[in-house]
């Protein structure tokens, strides 16, 4: 049943992209025009991981590498959050985002390729929206909202990748509920944020009661996690913090485990960042041999064991700053102790998250085919993103009663009290610095701490493996760490220059 599910998918997902030309012109085509509602819904999920997703290399056999996703743009926001360094390129993907070019000239593609899967995304659902209408059904009332989530989704990412803080006075990017309209200027933040909210909260609301298949889909759950990093970037603490614990308390999933955190090269066991069965997982993708994805993909980029770039020397590892902040006891300093892992001596002490993840043959370029999963939200996310809200609103024990349930997990069974006892005598901004680098640690990889980052108004100064701007410190409203709008939006639609 599983690979027939894939098999409509991928051909919802095909159809899609075939379809559809690029919306951002100004004078946009028809889409879809024959598919049902529930497969459109369908495409836009496959379009969440599919190489090629936003189109970027029309008419060419090989998309972009950086082209795969939302995955892609995890990777995007680790490297603009300092947290992942490129600390050595061959093939140069993703090296424009890294030293911070792509921020700098709206000519790079490294620009057009985010804006353009957002927006289409965005366009496929009000394109889904306007088919439905109101909806006759609860079927049709759970395809509705998840829609809204996705195009929730979509714009909450374009404002923080291309504007460089929260100003809901200032003009920021087109704001679209129709499909096939010609090119708008700028909304002001505080519109794209109110359609923001809106969707999200009606997600959230309409999916009281859906009862998904898989969790590749969004339910009330994952619907409200976004809601509750929309309301931390929006500056509202008491929304995000009251939606952060009704998933702490009441979503039923648990935090991931001491083994689940990590691969234990002793005992050849642990690691939980590979299998969208994880219990602690709450949105993914559980990919499959018949997606076909190879070099075109995040595993690709990140894991030294399957066959792609990272594998080719593409060298991206933790920010050896961060490392160094990383406790001794912490077993989370185990997920980059990459030593002897490449047959080269020279590439080995790069820190790369060879013990995070990994694909589980753990050969060096043995996964060839995908079928490790992708991961988008996890349980953990939302006890520090409540720990965070509770100590900005001084409930301090609360806080950190929370927040030791997470910590607790991270260091040795037999000395975990004793290595996280230090929480406790720790005043607010203490405690909100611990929270925040806790943050960068337990998420790394996973596309957070440029949320964080920019949420905390906090900056950020590189380490010594970057392959630029070693050692420079950056704000978190630096323009050099934004997108710009790309050359071929500002060429195409007059309306936005």
């Amino acid at each position: 049943m599983k690979k027939k599910i894939y098999i409509g998918l991928l051909a919802v997902s095909m159809a899609l992209t075939a379809c559809q030309k690029d919306f951002l012109e100004t004078k946009p085509s028809e889409t879809l025009s024959g598919a049902e509602p529930q497969e459109k819904l369908n495409g836009l999920y496959v379009m969440l991981a599919k190489p090629r997703s936003a189109n970027t290399r029309p008419g060419q056999d090989f998309p972009r590498a950086e082209d795969f996703g939302q995955k892609s743009y995890d990777i995007y926001m680790d490297m603009l959050s300092g947290d992942m360094a490129f600390s050595q390129s061959y093939y140069g993907w993703f090296s424009n985002v890294a030293n911070l070019q792509a921020t700098q000239d709206f000519s790079a593609a490294e620009n057009y390729t985010p804006w353009r899967y957002y927006y289409k995304v965005i366009y496929t659902v009000n394109d889904l929206l306007a088919q439905v209408g109101t909806p006759k059904n609860n079927d049709e009332r759970y395809i509705v909202a998840q829609a809204h989530a996705l195009r929730g989704y979509a714009y909450f990412y374009l404002l923080q990748l291309f504007t460089t803080e929260y100003d809901p006075n200032a003009l920021s990017i087109p704001l679209y509920t129709e499909a096939n309209k010609v090119g708008k200027g700028k909304a002001r933040q505080s519109e794209v944020y109110a359609l923001i909210v809106s969707d999200l909260t009606k997600a959230v609301t309409d999916l009281n009661g859906f009862a998904r298949s898989n969790k590749g889909m969004i339910d009330r759950y994952v619907a409200e996690g976004l809601l509750a990093y929309v309301y931390g970037a929006m500056g509202n603490n008491d929304e995000m913090t009251r939606l952060a614990l009704d998933i702490v308390n009441n979503s039923g999933y648990p935090l991931t485990t001491r083994k689940e955190t990590y691969y234990d090269a002793d005992t050849k066991q642990g690691g939980g960042f590979n299998d969208l069965n994880t219990p602690s997982w709450m949105w993914g993708l559980d990919i499959l041999a018949e997606n076909n994805i190879t070099e075109v993909s995040w595993w690709s980029q990140v894991d030294v064991f399957t066959y792609g770039y990272a594998d080719a020397d593409e060298i991206k590892a933790i920010d050896d700053r961060l490392y160094g902040q990383i406790r001794a006891n912490d077993l989370r300093k185990k997920q980059f102790d990459d030593n002897d892992v490449d047959p080269d001596p020279s590439l080995n002490n790069r820190h790369r998250p060879v013990n995070k993840f990994f694909a589980p043959g753990r050969t060096r370029k043995g996964q060839m085919v995908v079928t490790t999963d992708y991961l988008y939200m996890r349980v953990d996310e939302f006890y520090l993103l409540a720990a965070e809200g509770l100590a900005k609103n001084n409930n301090l024990s609360e806080a950190k009663r929370i927040y030791k349930k997470l910590l607790k997990l991270r260091y040795p069974e037999v000395t975990a009290e004793a290595d996280i006892a230090y929480v406790d005598a720790l005043s607010k901004d203490a405690l909100l610095d611990d929270i925040y680098l806790n943050t960068r640690i337990e998420l790394w990889g996973e596309g957070k701490s440029y949320l964080s980052l920019k949420r905390n108004k906090r900056s950020v100064t590189r380490g010594n493996n970057h392959i630029q701007y070693n050692g420079e410190t950056f704000q978190y409203n630096d323009p050099k760490i934004t997108l710009l709008i790309p050359e071929d939006e500002v060429n195409n639609n007059p309306n936005i220059r």
